[in-house]
């Protein structure tokens, strides 16, 4: 499998307006957007010229200080501004139609994808494979894949630039994209709906590999599962978006801080108080609104279904050795 892919800057490739069109119908777009603004150049210049003109042919001078006759209506002026537009507006409703309909029906064929977002992460879950992967979503090329998408707490919006798809995620309700990548390589996945503090760092990587490599990867499995655990909880703690809200140096953040946290003892806004042994953190994994931190909201979503067994107990092992 290739691994020397590297995630595509926005502004290699491309134009001057957009980066690399890299899936079926992302040319489809750059030409509508291109043919309205070489309409919108064209009619601004010709409005510019004719002001202009009107401006120096219909100046006061001292010869004519003023108008000689005043003209209210044209009949064959007030058509012709009123069929042409008319006509070049239907072209873009009928052909920008066709490329939405194009754009929201995917294929019969599409392989299908769930997209899970939470502050600050998102998460993928592949049903035909059984994976699931954090902060990277890894397709085949030159095969229709349907993204099938919620959120567990805010609105999100999931963009690929060089897919040009981007559709909101909505809690409690399900929302879908398709796209066909057409060219091997790492592209960038942003979410464009202000979400809360780390917005800015709710990022992911699209990555597009060949069919057989694509295969092969699937083999591969789980590709943290060679990692001893404390190592794969550090790198969940900033995979599954943990970082955004406790810290490990012991600075208070939206969470109570990591540093310290094991065997300590918590107090609640209840009043109770519990030791933070590996059952308090596995709860506070999997029921966080059971048990709130005095002191601190109760705004942590649920990790239960999005982390597995093997993760959890990874997390666990790395909050033991943050002393």
């Amino acid at each position: 499998m290739d691994t020397k892919l590297q995630t595509e800057n926005l502004m290699d490739n491309g134009n001057f307006w957009f980066p690399e069109a890299v899936s079926t119908f992302a040319t489809n777009v750059d030409t509508l957007y291109s043919f309205i603004m070489f309409l919108s150049y064209l009619f601004f210049g010709i409005i510019i010229a004719a002001t202009i003109y009107f401006l120096v042919k219909y100046r006061k001078t001292p010869q004519h200080r003023k108008a000689l006759k005043h003209i209210t209506h044209n009949n064959l002026l007030e058509i012709t501004w009123t069929v042409i537009p008319l006509f070049l507006l239907m072209v873009i409703f009928f052909w920008g139609f066709k490329d939405y309909l194009n754009m929201n029906i995917a294929p019969g064929d599409s392989q299908e994808i769930r997209v899970t977002a939470k502050k600050w992460v998102w998460d993928f879950y592949y049903p035909d494979t059984g994976l699931t992967t954090s902060s990277e979503l890894t397709v085949p090329v030159n095969k229709p894949i349907k993204l099938i998408m919620s959120s567990v707490d805010v609105l999100h919006s999931f963009f690929i630039p060089n897919m040009r798809v981007k559709k909101d995620l909505i809690p409690n309700r399900y929302t879908t994209v398709w796209f066909e990548a057409i060219k091997p390589g790492k592209y960038q996945i942003f979410c464009t709906e202000y979400c809360g503090k780390d917005h800015s760092n709710m990022l992911a990587t699209l990555t597009v590999l060949s069919e057989s490599d694509y295969q092969e990867w699937v083999k591969a499995g789980d590709p943290n599962k060679s990692l001893p655990l404390d190592q794969l909880g550090q790198k969940l703690y900033t995979d599954k978006g943990c970082v955004a809200c406790h810290s490990i140096d012991g600075t208070t953040n939206i969470g109570p801080t990591w540093k310290g946290l094991y065997q300590s003892n918590r107090t609640f806004t209840s009043g109770e108080s519990h030791i933070a042994d590996d059952n308090y953190l596995r709860e506070s994994m999997v029921k966080p609104m059971e048990e709130i931190v005095e002191g601190f909201q109760g705004v942590m979503p649920t990790f239960a279904g999005s982390l597995s067994d093997r993760e959890i107990d990874a997390i666990i092992e790395y909050i033991k050795k943050i002393k």
